[in-house]
């Protein structure tokens, strides 16, 4: 656990960097709570519990970098801790201390501990839940336990409902070690009363499925990640000697690590879904099998090097850490991330001049002001009609074209923000034509500045 909390302490800030995901928690959070739940009965009701608990953070602590990672570090922590138990108690000290170090090294883990997402808090429900199943598998178990196991799922999908697709995970280990006829009824009581509390939030947000609209249709080389995960996850687990009927590593971990994974897959069939970050708590089980595999080693090197044996663990985890580490260094930096709204929101500040105009294109650019409303001081927004909040959205509403062609003819200076050129799409509504259209025909340029994946332009009239 102090190992993870020490790599996700490690360059927290990225450069006082904030990107586009974490600009939506970001601006949410800071709205009072009755906003925030009439936000939801628009966009992102998926995310409602992680803004609430966000919004009371930044309320206690003050909106920063700090307090808007740190949840995710403490999370990921809790996760760590969780897979070292489960390995100690499934195959030795040895395992659960090396399957704990690797779970912070994993490059997905690296990317969201150092995220204001709700995908890290997701995962260390997955790793309390996963150990709890573990404990009444061992005979420890009493009703707390399973209750404790069924709010824990629950609060999981109410952070993000696609983390159910560890009820099948756990299923399948269920099947594996044979559980005894009360530890089913048991789970299913615990795992249906879950599903119960989180199915409202489910068919609510499928009339918002238009925000996930972007994610791409599956294709062959998607499937490399997962198949690559998937044979590094047998293969380790082959070390354990699976065998049906007993509790092991390999029981609890392989079905952590391919279950999820293939249950996305089949929901791709029906909606585009794949995202890593969507069942990156699978990768509990990929720590607890490398785990089991370094433990295992360890072992068999005792045998006949005893005095080797305690220093393998270190050296390996040494070893990955040194391989990893340009990886990890990369992480930690702006430019991880496909934009920066803090760097570019500097920009603004140091171009605009009293009496400018600014446009966004595409309007959820206009996260940047939302985040740094200082920063746009003075500057009119001529497009925005209704503000986020009083509409309830992430970007607002945007006046018809017209109006904003209008608007537009009407300035003598004005500041565009929008996507590098690297990172840029075409424009895909009839106002971001209308705003390109304008500034092409009827301004030219005068300043234009790149940083970290976002770009602002001032036009003057010609």
């Amino acid at each position: 656990m102090l190992w993870t909390l020490a790599l996700g302490l490690w360059g927290l800030s990225r450069q006082d960097s904030v990107w586009r995901d974490e600009a939506a928690t970001w601006q949410v959070a800071r709205r009072p709570v009755a906003d925030i739940w009439h936000m939801l009965g628009h966009v992102d009701a998926v995310h409602g519990l992680y803004y609430l608990l966000m919004h009371g953070l930044f309320e206690w602590f003050g909106a920063c970098t700090t307090t808007l990672r740190l949840p995710s570090v403490l999370a990921m922590a809790v996760a760590a801790a969780c897979v070292t138990v489960i390995g100690r108690r499934l195959a030795g000290g040895w395992a659960g201390l090396a399957g704990g170090l690797a779970f912070g090294l994993l490059p997905a883990v690296q990317f969201h501990l150092q995220e204001g997402r709700p995908y890290a808090l997701v995962a260390a429900g997955a790793g309390v839940s996963t150990l709890l199943l573990v404990t009444v598998l061992q005979g420890r178990g009493r009703a707390a336990h399973w209750a404790a196991y069924g709010g824990t799922v629950a609060v999981c999908g109410l952070l993000n409902w696609l983390s159910l697709l560890i009820l099948p995970a756990h299923l399948t280990t269920l099947l594996w070690t044979r559980a005894g006829r009360g530890t089913w009824t048991r789970w299913a009581a615990a795992a249906t009363g879950a599903v119960a509390a989180v199915l409202p939030l489910v068919l609510f947000s499928r009339s918002q499925a238009d925000q996930v609209s972007w994610i791409p249709p599956l294709t062959w080389h998607m499937l490399i990640g997962p198949a690559v995960l998937l044979t590094i996850g047998s293969l380790a687990a082959l070390l354990d000697r699976p065998r049906a009927g007993r509790l092991s590593v390999a029981a609890v971990g392989l079905p952590l690590l391919a279950v999820p994974q293939i249950g996305l897959l089949g929901l791709c069939l029906v909606r585009p879904l794949f995202l890593d970050r969507y069942v990156l708590f699978g990768m509990l089980g990929l720590a607890l099998l490398i785990g089991t595999a370094l433990g295992t080693a360890v072992r068999t090197t005792g045998q006949r090097f005893p005095r080797a044996a305690p220093w393998l663990v270190p050296v390996v985890v040494a070893v990955a850490m040194l391989a990893l580490l340009p990886q990890s260094l990369a992480k930690r930096s702006p430019a991880s991330r496909v934009d920066d709204v803090l760097a570019v929101a500097s920009d603004v500040r140091r171009l605009k001049e009293t009496g400018d105009a600014v446009v966004f294109v595409p309007a959820a650019r206009r996260d940047t002001a939302l985040v740094s409303p200082g920063h746009f001081a003075g500057l009119r927004d001529i497009a925005l009609a209704e503000s986020p909040v009083a509409s309830g959205t992430l970007k607002g509403e945007e006046a018809d074209p017209a109006r904003i062609r209008s608007a537009m003819l009407a300035q003598r200076r004005i500041l565009l923000v929008t996507d590098a050129p690297d990172v840029a799409r075409p424009p895909s509504n009839e106002r971001d034509r209308v705003k390109t259209a304008v500034l092409k025909e009827h301004f030219t340029v005068v300043a234009d500045e790149q940083v970290r994946g976002r770009r602002v332009t001032v036009y003057e009239r010609l």
